[in-house]
């Protein structure tokens, strides 16, 4: 299983996540205010033209400037299932995963020639501190702080052959992951649309050293370094660029964005994930003054795992750098809320939902079953 789809986020980070997105691209959205405050007395038409276009999903990262002066609390929360397995664009089941698709490491003593570990499922949570301070109308500064919890199930098979189940194993992992910092700079803003700049860049904080105790063929729990995809950073020093442009009309808001991962690199394991590229395009309508709905869709791409880790090696899909990375179409719906009165009066609430519909991968790997990001940001 790949810890590049999952997130994806992020991706997801993108995005979260991006859904097909990984843990180190989900971020959290901003705060939804204006762009700008409004330099004359009373309502004038850019502020109005502002408060139609301030709304949209909370899954597309860095859609706005914050005010100047303005300080901007968030709490997001990501989640993402992944099972079954597929080999490109084609399913396939765990029988004939495990009776013929070659283990990368068979040459080695006492590894069998074949995959005799499937994939069951694999899921992912994500909980992210974040902060935003804009210094100038034109830039916005912002860092995150992630934790991250990963749960992943297999299914052993007894000796080197065979179709005969031996048991099923789960192994987690969870701490600190990549914290990232960034800027947002805006380089064009009129009553028409706006179009902004974003570079970020994620710090090695998270471990990519976990280990697990793992169900063998031969019936033995041995601890070993677990699969690429259940670490909980990338190890490197990774680039986020971005550039978004969005415009709107009435209760319509819409835009697009293109942004990637960019890994600096090699990470004292030996090895960096692939790098990242994703498209999003999105609509928006505000369906009252408190609440806006929105769709998206998003194509990503990801590359295979350049090098190896020496330490994660065995008979399982998710010890083979080649299964790493794909091309993902993912479709999106959400919510964004400004509650009116109550306890959250003056923040903000947003939920999206994601379900993929197109994945070609990289090798044979799971498949990504749906995300959901929730995210709680508070201005001041």
């Amino acid at each position: 299983m790949m810890i590049n789809r999952t997130v994806g986020a992020a991706l997801v980070c993108a995005g979260l996540l991006a859904p097909t997105a990984n843990a180190q691209t989900m971020i959290p959205e901003s705060d939804g205010m204006t762009m700008e405050q409004p330099t004359t007395g009373g309502m004038s038409h850019t502020k109005k033209h502002q408060k139609m276009h301030r709304h949209g999903p909370i899954g597309v990262p860095g859609r706005h400037q914050l005010p100047k002066g303005k300080l901007v609390l968030t709490y997001r929360y990501g989640t993402m299932e992944m099972s079954g397995i597929r080999e490109g664009t084609n399913d396939m089941d765990a029988n004939t995963l495990v009776t013929t698709v070659p283990n990368v490491f068979a040459a080695l003593p006492g590894q069998p020639p074949t995959i005799r570990v499937a994939p069951v499922s694999m899921s992912m949570d994500m909980h992210m501190l974040g902060a935003m301070y804009a210094p100038s109308h034109r830039l916005t500064l912002m860092g995150m702080l992630p934790y991250v919890e990963k749960s992943m199930t297999m299914r052993t098979y007894a000796g080197p052959a065979g179709t005969t189940v031996l048991g099923d194993n789960t192994s987690t992992s969870n701490g600190l992951g990549d914290i990232r910092l960034g800027a947002l700079l805006a380089f064009k803003k009129t009553p028409k649309g706006s179009a902004r700049v974003g570079l970020g860049l994620s710090l090695p904080t998270g471990s990519i050293t976990k280990t697990g105790q793992m169900l063998s063929p031969m019936n033995t729990r041995p601890t070993r370094r677990l699969a690429y995809s259940m670490q909980l950073g990338s190890g490197t020093y990774d680039l986020h660029p971005s550039l978004t442009y969005e415009t709107g009309k009435r209760a319509l808001n819409w835009g697009g964005q293109v942004r990637g991962i960019v890994r600096l690199g090699e990470n004292d394991e030996g090895y960096r994930f692939g790098h990242e590229a994703a498209l999003t395009g999105w609509l928006s309508y505000r369906a009252a003054p408190w609440i806006s709905y929105s769709g998206r869709a998003e194509y990503r791409h990801a590359g295979r795992i350049k090098g190896r880790d020496i330490n994660i090696a065995g008979p399982s899909l998710g010890a083979d750098p080649r299964n790493y990375g794909g091309d993902y179409i993912t479709l999106y719906a959400g919510a964004d809320l400004t509650p009116r009165r109550g306890l959250l009066k003056g923040q903000l609430l947003g939920v999206e939902l994601g379900l993929p519909v197109y994945q070609n991968l990289n090798g044979v790997q799971s498949k990504a079953d749906w995300s959901l990001a929730v995210a709680w940001r508070k201005p001041f």
